[in-house]
Parts: C-alpha cells; structure tokens; sequence
C-alpha cells in the first residue's frame, strides 16, 4: 500500500518531453545531413572510391544452342500424362556449330533417359537438380569433354 502514504491531493510529476524532442530533432538533422552528404558526392568525392574501382568484367565467349521441345508421354502409374521439357545448352562459341551437329544425338539421349526415369521422381520438386546433372553428364558424354559447359532447362511441366 504505497499510495496510503501520499496525500490525496499529490499529483504525480509529468517527465519533461525535452528529452524525447532533443531526440527526434537531432535523428532529423542527421538524417538530412547524410543525404546531403550522400547526394552532393561528399562521402566519395575523389575518382579512386570503391565504386570506380570494380570494373565490369568481360562475359565469357559462349553461345546457347537450343534444344527442341520433347514430349514425353508418363505411364498409367502417374498422376500427370505428359512431360513438356525444353533446355538450351551453354557452350563455348567455336564449338556451337559441331554441338548442332550433333543435337539428333542428343536428343535421342535426353529422350532415352527421361523416359527410364521413374515417374515419382518427375514428381519430385526437389529432384530437378539431379535430373539436370544427369542430363547434362549424358550430353557431355555425347558431345565430348568440353564443348557443352551446362544444361539450362527453361521448361519442364508435367500435364
């Protein structure tokens, strides 16, 4: 009972709000300070700033060559009746001309392959990774080493 000890007239001190006004006009100027620093090119006036010294590297020398849309039709087990796959191969620009040459090859490889794999792994969300690495090691093998540099798939629905 520590109100029984204060008189009924006593009112409690209000805090001053100096404080909390000191605060938000000193958060406001050096808010506005740093803009202005920030915008008038203050912070990094001189020509050697850690923005001028990243330079843009070169891309590398590669083409894409793509891959026609395969139709691969599921068994009666799944819940899907068709995959839609499509894939571009990454390859260094001399060798996109001997890669197309032999894309009859490969599709014959890509179609082979998706056609062994089981249904519940196209199913599979996460599987997409190991499909694509499998894929590409069975091109690269087609292809010779060094000529394709990745598979990228730009379309794979099941219907």
């Amino acid at each position: 009972m520590a109100y029984a000890d204060l008189p009924q007239d006593a009112v409690p001190q209000k805090r001053s709000k100096l404080p909390l006004i000191l605060g938000v006009v000193l958060a406001l100027v050096g808010g506005g300070g740093g803009f202005y620093a920030t915008w008038a090119g203050l912070l990094f006036a001189d020509a050697e700033s850690p923005v001028a010294e990243s330079a843009v590297t070169p891309l590398p020398d590669i083409a894409f060559v793509p891959i026609e849309p395969l139709v691969i039709s599921l068994g009666p087990k799944s819940t899907s009746s068709h995959l839609r796959f499509t894939a571009q191969l990454e390859v260094a620009s001399g060798y996109s001309g001997e890669v197309t040459l032999l894309l009859p090859r490969i599709l014959d490889v890509l179609n082979g392959y998706l056609r062994a794999v089981d249904v519940a792994e196209l199913e599979d969300p996460s599987a997409l990774v190991r499909l694509r690495a499998q894929m590409l090691r069975r091109v690269q093998i087609v292809t010779g080493e060094g000529r394709v540099r990745d598979l990228l798939i730009t379309e794979f629905v099941l219907n």
